[in-house]
């Protein structure tokens, strides 16, 4: 499996310099690239291939006067850049041929040097580890790495990146086998998501939900308005690093506690089951700053990740379950319930549930069924959110109605409609001023 290990990285003065030609060479051959594929299609031609591409867009393009600085970067920066092109390509026909599942791949845009993350991709011959901790980037330099821990094999490939806060981080990519299996256990949880509480397990505990946002809000605020202020496009950029640093701790903190709940939650269970949200359909309501600000989709990853990586079971149960509605004790639905309801009792058997510990259980049930194949419900991750287009029912005679005055409030004021209401289209209505 592959494994990902990003670190932070300290780059010089003159490093950083480096870093920025190579950011932008980067983006200058993605953008010529596309647009050299889009003139093409609009012309008439055929696609062209990826080798004719690389050809045109990078050798060719070193020996003009107008791209002939692009040869101040490494090769390999700007040969992984079209290579983004081509992925990029390749996802969206598959989306649009329908082999590839999911949501729609959109077609591929141009990059902006006005963009908050900037970042290049190499392969092993564009850096290498030095003996004294250091890594080398070609045309770039040794950079400093805070090696929070060491990597387990060589790594294959490596992204640096400069995100809106102005730091740089070196991001590893390790080809690893199944090794780090962790010892069995009993353990089996069900999880039930929440706003209130983060988290509801089956075994009667409640995470409380941080809102790392909804504490930040107020310095996130501060730091808006100040950008606001700003002439746009200026070369004063401190208001811009220091709205990229406020988001950045706000996504620094729930990223550890994902990270650490998820992995104290992988190692306590043998199972671990989850139902299935729709989170695209919940952040076009009300909710969505809530929703947004606790970040499931990022923990039941982790969590989905973790499980592959140490040999642990993890389903995910039907986001249409009525796990609300049904006793965890006898298995009888009761109907459901407004949100107001957090207590009720069962009608068949007197026992008397939380509703969201209950909501837990039901899904730990329900997800030990599918993980054994034996559910009834089908599972509809990926499913469509919005209502399917129902075709429109055949045309049958409308039933006969008794004729009826309008009352005095339906009336309206200055004109009113002599004959039987609601005409049939076609007839003419008369007005009487």
């Amino acid at each position: 499996m592959q494994l990902r290990y990003n670190f932070r990285v300290y780059p010089e003065p003159a490093q950083r310099r480096a870093l920025a030609r190579a950011f932008g060479c980067a983006r200058v051959v993605f953008n010529d690239g596309l647009r050299a594929r889009q003139e093409a299609r609009e012309a008439g031609l055929p696609y062209i291939k990826d080798t004719d591409l690389q050809k045109q867009v990078i050798t060719a393009a070193k020996g003009t006067e107008e791209r002939v600085w692009l040869a101040e970067v490494s090769s390999v920066v700007l040969v992984q850049s079209l290579r983004d092109l081509h992925t990029a390509y390749r996802n969206f026909f598959a989306s649009v041929t329908g082999k590839r599942k999911g949501p729609k791949v959109a077609s591929p845009r141009f990059k902006s040097k006005r963009d908050n993350r900037q970042s290049i991709r190499l392969t092993a011959n564009g850096f290498c580890l030095r003996g004294n901790g250091r890594l080398y980037v070609a045309k770039v330099g040794d950079l400093r790495v805070r090696w929070s821990r060491p990597l387990p094999a060589t790594p294959t490939s490596l992204t640096l990146t400069m995100d809106a806060s102005g730091r740089y981080f070196a991001s590893f990519v390790i080809h690893t086998d199944a090794s780090e299996v962790l010892p069995e256990t009993t353990g089996m949880v069900g999880i039930d998501l929440r706003l209130t509480h983060f988290a509801v397990l089956s075994d009667g505990r409640k995470i409380a939900s941080p809102r790392f946002f909804r504490r930040a809000e107020k310095k996130l605020r501060k730091a808006q308005q100040n950008l606001a202020r700003k002439t746009r496009r200026s070369n004063n950029r401190k208001a811009v690093v220091k709205v990229g640093r406020a988001h950045a701790r706000t996504a620094d903190a729930r990223r550890d506690f994902h990270h650490k709940l998820s992995t104290t939650t992988i190692r306590e269970n043998q199972a671990v089951h989850v139902e299935d949200l729709a989170v695209k359909g919940l952040a076009r309501t009300r909710l969505a700053k809530s929703v947004h600000d606790a970040g499931w989709s990022a923990f039941v990853g982790m969590l989905e990740c973790k499980a592959t990586r140490y040999g642990r079971t993890f389903t995910r149960v039907d986001r249409f379950f009525p796990s609300s509605q049904l006793c965890s004790v006898c298995g009888v639905k009761d109907g459901p319930k407004p949100l107001d309801v957090r207590k009720w009792t069962c009608q068949a058997c007197g026992t008397v549930h939380d509703r969201d510990v209950n909501a837990a259980r039901n899904i730990r049930t329900e997800g030990s069924k599918v993980a054994a194949g034996q559910a009834e419900t089908q599972i509809a991750r990926g499913a469509q959110v919005r209502p399917v287009l129902v075709p429109a029912p055949r045309a049958t005679p409308a039933p006969a109605r008794k004729k009826q005055e309008p009352t005095r409030s339906s009336q309206p004021r200055g004109w009113m409609q002599t004959g039987i209401p609601g005409l049939r289209a076609g007839e003419d209505v008369k007005r009487t001023l």
